[in-house]
């Protein structure tokens, strides 16, 4: 064997070949050129609106708006035109840019998920994008990349061949180890349409349709159009003033009520359509869901820290629930909250099925087991606070009330009707709270609109926060806080006492608190 003494290798030995670098698919180019539309159509039903008359206020605003879609395309098309990604042995690497230039490696080890989302304009173009998340030191998966525009076939055959790549690196296989046939997934839950009735229970619906008319009222009054005076608006405003208030206000609440019910069915159809929750060879769960936007979520259960259920308040009345992962590697709160996602609103025995089938030694899932109930001092600084709440709202309906005295019945009326709803939402909520140690898992809930039941792994708590408030320190309580590198970060315990909040992040982890505390 001869040595090349200019390159420095061995002629008879082949040099390494470099993978080849792969675009993004050409067809982004027409979705992102349909940007340009927005403008186009805004100036349009602007101009139909005023009857052909646009003051100077609207031409300015629609020129800023154009000349900002405009800025937004070019950017768009130079980083599809510049953007290319490959996978080496190692790392999974990213390069774009045409006069800054920047490349962006992941580490294979280090990826933690791979999701991949479709749209409904990339499904009509057969796209789709992979988000890459990825630990940084200390476990969280703020780094990571996102490849917008491949193929949904590369976009599959990536996220199967990231996940392949990162399992065969860690394991280091002996070689010469035959392929192993991959197991038919099964699933662990699907999607029942008789679910949908658990839909209007949640508050996204009336929320979503109050977002949606804040942000057109928001935009034509920035053009300078009333829209009280749109024709329809204006005849809905007139036939609303011209009956008593009694009538009028209970009518517009039933309106608001069958709209934001449609709005909730509509968005539960779009998200949840087509949901398998299934667990897959490797120890990977994989949750598909979605109409219009297609999401694929994968998830390592070796890096399942435990389970939270989430019961709303009308959904917990209707024997609903939703069930999220508490798992590191899933990015930062706002993807949580998405990628989390391992049950749609569904009934509450459900939820508890499918956090005891993924529990890993097969025992029953600790979301559903008997609390340490919370001492009645808790209950009174509830009360306390609901009737403060209750008569500060009082006091502002009764201020007018110095000018014009017909406010001050209102205020008293106020107070009748709030006082005893604040009251029982405080015992509610005292009723709610609840911690225990079962197994290798501290269990703790809180929550009154939202009632939080949490199973977190006690090997995941990195650390403790002990905060005590004035009033708690006259109560003798304190809330204790878990510090975790999973889910939300964070997970408290909600006012116990001194002495047993102490004993419980001794008992849960032996010695992580221990240094900092004074004994009598």
């Amino acid at each position: 064997m001869t040595r090349d003494v200019t390159t420095g290798t061995d002629r008879g030995t082949p040099p390494a070949v470099e993978p080849a670098w792969h675009r993004l698919s050409p067809r982004l180019i027409p979705l992102h050129l349909s940007w340009l539309v927005a403008p186009v159509i805004t100036g349009i039903g602007t101009l139909i609106g005023t009857g052909g008359r646009l003051n100077l206020q609207g031409l300015i605003t629609l020129s800023s708006f154009t000349v900002a879609f405009l800025i937004v395309t070019g950017i768009n098309l130079t980083r599809v035109l510049t953007t290319g990604y490959r996978i080496t042995e190692a790392r999974l690497e990213m390069r774009s840019g045409l006069l800054f230039r920047s490349r962006r490696a992941v580490p294979l080890e280090r990826i933690r998920s791979a999701e991949v989302t479709a749209r409904p304009l990339h499904r009509l173009l057969g796209l789709a994008t992979v988000s890459v998340g990825a630990a940084v030191h200390g476990g969280s998966a703020a780094h990571g990349l996102s490849l917008d525009g491949v193929t949904i076939a590369q976009a599959n055959a990536l996220q199967q061949e990231l996940l392949n790549r990162r399992a065969a690196l860690l394991a280091h296989p002996p070689t010469g180890a035959g392929p192993v046939e991959p197991l038919v997934p099964a699933p662990v839950a699907e999607l029942s349409w008789s679910w949908l009735r658990y839909a209007p229970l949640t508050v996204w619906g009336v929320g979503g349709l109050l977002a949606a008319l804040g942000i057109c009222y928001n935009t034509l009054h920035e053009m300078q159009i009333d829209p009280l005076r749109l024709g329809v608006v204006h005849q809905l405003v007139a036939a609303f003033t011209a009956v008593p208030l009694w009538v009028s206000l209970p009518a517009l609440l039933l309106v608001l009520a069958a709209l934001g019910t449609v709005v909730a069915v509509g968005q539960y159809v779009e998200g949840w359509s087509g949901y398998r929750l299934e667990r897959e060879d490797g120890g990977v769960l994989r949750v598909r869901r979605g109409l219009w936007i297609h999401r694929s979520v994968s998830i390592e259960e070796r890096r399942l820290r435990g389970f939270e259920l989430i019961e709303p308040l009308l959904l917990r009345w209707g024997g609903g629930a939703r069930l999220h992962a508490v798992a590191t590697g899933l990015g930062n709160a706002e993807e949580n909250r998405t990628r989390g996602a391992l049950l749609p609103p569904a009934p509450r025995a459900v939820a508890l099925r499918v956090a005891n089938e993924l529990r890993p030694d097969v025992q029953p899932s600790p979301v559903a087991a008997e609390l340490v109930a919370h001492p009645k001092v808790a209950r009174r600084r509830r009360i306390n606070r609901g009737v403060a709440l209750v008569t500060l709202t009082a006091a502002v309906v009764a201020l007018p009330g110095i000018w014009v005295p017909e406010f001050l019945p209102a205020a008293g009326v106020v107070a009748v009707v709030l006082l005893p709803v604040a009251v029982w939402l405080a015992v509610d909520a005292h009723r709610a709270l609840g911690h225990a140690l079962v197994d290798d898992y501290l269990v703790t809930r809180s929550g009154t609109f939202a009632r939080r039941t949490v199973a977190l792994q006690r090997t995941g708590v990195i650390g403790w926060t002990v905060s005590r408030s004035l009033f708690q320190r006259r109560s003798g309580l304190l809330t204790l806080t878990a510090t975790t590198a999973a889910g939300r970060g964070a997970y408290r315990v909600r006012d116990v006492t001194l002495a047993e909040g102490l004993s419980l992040a001794e008992q849960a982890v032996p010695d992580l608190l221990t240094p900092f505390l004074e004994r009598d």
